[in-house]
């Protein structure tokens, strides 16, 4: 099965070009956030304050990491349930972020938001942790540390599995695989 090459940052002319059920291959700088980081990211935001890395083009994977045993770069590095972002992703949409990393559906909000800023959802098997975590070849903590599993890191990935769940023109996988179950 033919997987596609991306690698974050983003640029407009290639989320353009994915869509809905493409599997990709993501290579790059990825910043885990999960809720308490993405509550301060955007009270940043609505204050004018910089963000603890650039925004634009930027991927965030919703992962709590459990700590990095011996010899190893991180520990297991699973998806998060997505929704539980949803309130705060349309506002880092608008500031640049191109591609959120989890699992699970998206709000009709956050679906919008996609289209309007031209982003993608990216699903990362659940139960796989141990094998997503072998595509992570840094991490560093760089914001937040007193969080601790929910610090964001800086993530560097090489061909990391995901598929497209939303695109950036409003179609969704979960609905796709509705429909054709009810035909």
């Amino acid at each position: 099965m033919n997987r596609i090459r991306i690698e974050a940052p983003l640029r407009d002319e290639i989320v353009s070009q994915l869509r809905a059920g493409d599997r990709v291959l993501l290579s790059g700088p990825v910043y885990t956030a999960r809720d308490a980081a993405h509550k301060i990211l955007t009270d940043l935001i609505a204050k004018g304050k910089p963000l603890p890395f650039p925004i634009r083009g930027a991927v965030i994977y919703y992962t709590g990491p459990s700590p990095a045993p011996p010899g190893k770069i991180i520990g297991s590095a699973g998806p998060t349930t997505s929704y539980r972002m949803d309130t705060f992703t349309p506002m880092l949409l608008k500031a640049g972020l191109k591609a959120t990393i989890g699992k699970g559906p998206r709000s009709d909000e956050v679906r919008e938001a996609m289209k309007r800023y031209r982003a993608i959802y990216l699903g990362a098997t659940g139960g796989a942790a141990a094998l997503i975590s072998r595509s992570i070849v840094e991490a560093e903590v760089i914001a937040f540390g007193e969080l601790g599993t929910e610090a964001i890191r800086r993530l560097t990935v090489r061909e990391m599995p995901l598929v497209v769940i939303d695109d950036c023109y409003g179609n969704d996988l979960y609905a796709i695989a509705r429909e054709k179950r009810i035909q």
